[in-house]
């Protein structure tokens, strides 16, 4: 089951084709709600990683550009808020 072009997985072909099946079973109102979770859980990682690298003090404006910037390109950063990853940081 698994597509070649992604690499090695750790996931057994049985245990792939229940997931695709499960997934397969869910409204799309579900799979959307699965996809928001995992987004959620990227940022609280990315997040958990900033204030590692930069301090619990750090604002949440901060914090959040940063998160932007480590999704954003750099040139969308400095637009919207005058941010430079290159200078000022991940």
């Amino acid at each position: 089951m698994s597509d070649p072009r992604s690499g090695p997985s750790d996931t057994s072909p049985e245990i792939e084709a229940m997931q695709i099946e499960g997934y397969r079973r869910m409204t799309g109102e579900q799979r959307i709600a699965r996809v928001l979770d995992m987004n959620r859980t990227v940022d609280a990682l990315a997040a958990a990683g900033i204030r590692q690298r930069h301090g619990d003090d750090i604002s949440e404006r901060e914090l959040r550009i940063r998160i932007a910037a480590l999704r954003y390109p750099r040139e969308l950063l400095i637009a919207a808020v005058g941010w430079d990853p290159e200078v000022e940081g991940y």
